[in-house]
């Protein structure tokens, strides 16, 4: 074999291995790229299910049915618009209403006492008074004869006064009222709890202080029947 065909075949190997390491890099670069653009992909995903996820949300609701009168409402659900102290105010208030305007002889003795933590000694005194046996208007007598009064809260708003002082609230709400042993259905009426409210200190009897934890006192209470408006008549007709 001549020098100049050796020089031929040298040359032909070293262009054969040069195409195969270009070919080499031009793979690794090729999968480079595949892999950054699948990268690429996968964050893009990410960021798409970040900017969808607020508009995908379960908010669960509470349906409350009542018992004794089939009302049906659904529970309010704290937004956290309003203050704490006002969303706590707004809960004693409802649990107040509920507790001292409803009356069925088997919890009526422990619905006294506990209404009863909420007051002070003036609103005791009208309380007692309220309640006492030898008055015609006290629940024992009304409901002596077997009858039940159940309630259920409608809002609750809050007033501010001239000076800026934040102490009434006025409580609307519903009292379903059945006769003991028939099958009638309850009779409802509509009514309205005006309530000058106010903290005080903590009560030191645990047993008062179970109830009333934060020393929330009902300082006046006056209720009305609310008027409500008949419907307006049909004049499409």
């Amino acid at each position: 074999m001549t020098d100049e065909t050796l020089r031929e075949y040298f040359g032909e190997a070293a262009s054969w291995d040069a195409d195969r390491a270009a070919q080499l890099r031009r793979s690794a670069q090729r999968a480079w790229q595949v892999a950054a653009a699948a990268c690429l992909c996968a964050l893009a995903m990410a960021a798409c299910l970040a900017l969808l996820l607020p508009l995908k949300r379960v908010e669960p609701f509470v349906v409350r049915v009542d018992s004794s009168t089939g009302i049906v409402d659904v529970v309010p659900v704290y937004n956290g618009s309003a203050g704490l102290e006002q969303t706590v105010t707004r809960y004693f208030l409802t649990h107040y209403v509920s507790v001292c305007e409803r009356f069925n002889f088997a919890t009526a003795e422990s619905d006294y006492e506990e209404c009863g933590a909420f007051h002070g000694a003036q609103r005791n005194q009208a309380w007692y008074a309220l309640w006492n046996p030898t008055n015609p208007a006290s629940p024992l007598n009304v409901h002596k004869d077997g009858s039940t009064v159940t309630v259920q809260i409608a809002a609750v708003s809050f007033f501010q006064r001239g000076s800026g002082v934040t102490d009434l609230a006025q409580v609307r709400y519903l009292k379903a009222e059945r006769q003991g042993g028939d099958g009638a259905a309850a009779r409802i009426s509509h009514w309205i709890a005006t309530i000058q409210y106010a903290y005080a200190s903590p009560p030191r009897d645990p047993r008062v202080r179970r109830w009333n934890p934060l020393g929330f006192k009902v300082v006046e209470l006056t209720t009305e029947p609310e008027v409500i408006a008949p419907a307006a008549a049909d004049t499409t007709r």
